[in-house]
């Protein structure tokens, strides 16, 4: 490449999360309010759909990765929804224990859990400053 070539970011492609069990961490998803796109057991892949977007969390089971408390600090996806405080109560109704209580921020507030190999979900409003937000 030139010095007067240069690449442009267009957008994201998909987020890529190990996981150590396909079939465990499509059925802890799903739990979590997450739809399968689709999933391919022979290549050890299931994309989850995100919203409308196309771009979504695509799972991929890597051998002998397993279970593990998330690393401090590590990576967060944090994924916009309507209300991050009804989104902790759900979580909690599929059994799925979230890092620490909903907890406000700048925008508004955010819960987040970990799945059982350490990957950190942050779900976030913005309550506080709807204009920001995706609009519904």
């Amino acid at each position: 490449m030139s010095d007067d070539e240069s690449y442009e970011l267009l957008g994201f492609d998909n987020v890529l999360l190990p996981v150590g069990d396909l079939g465990e961490a499509v059925r802890f998803y799903e739990r979590a309010g997450f739809a399968v796109a689709f999933r391919f057991d022979d290549a050890g892949i299931a994309l989850l759909k995100v919203g409308g977007e196309t771009p979504g969390i695509l799972l991929r089971a890597e051998e002998g990765l397993g279970h593990r408390p998330p690393p401090w600090p590590s990576p967060r996806v944090w994924l916009e929804v309507p209300d991050a405080r009804v989104a902790a109560r759900a979580l909690a109704d599929a059994g799925i224990a979230t890092l620490d209580a909903p907890f406000p921020e700048a925008t508004g507030w955010t819960v987040e859990a970990a799945d059982p190999w350490g990957n950190v979900l942050g779900f976030t409003d913005y309550s506080k400053r709807p204009e920001l937000g995706r609009r519904m």
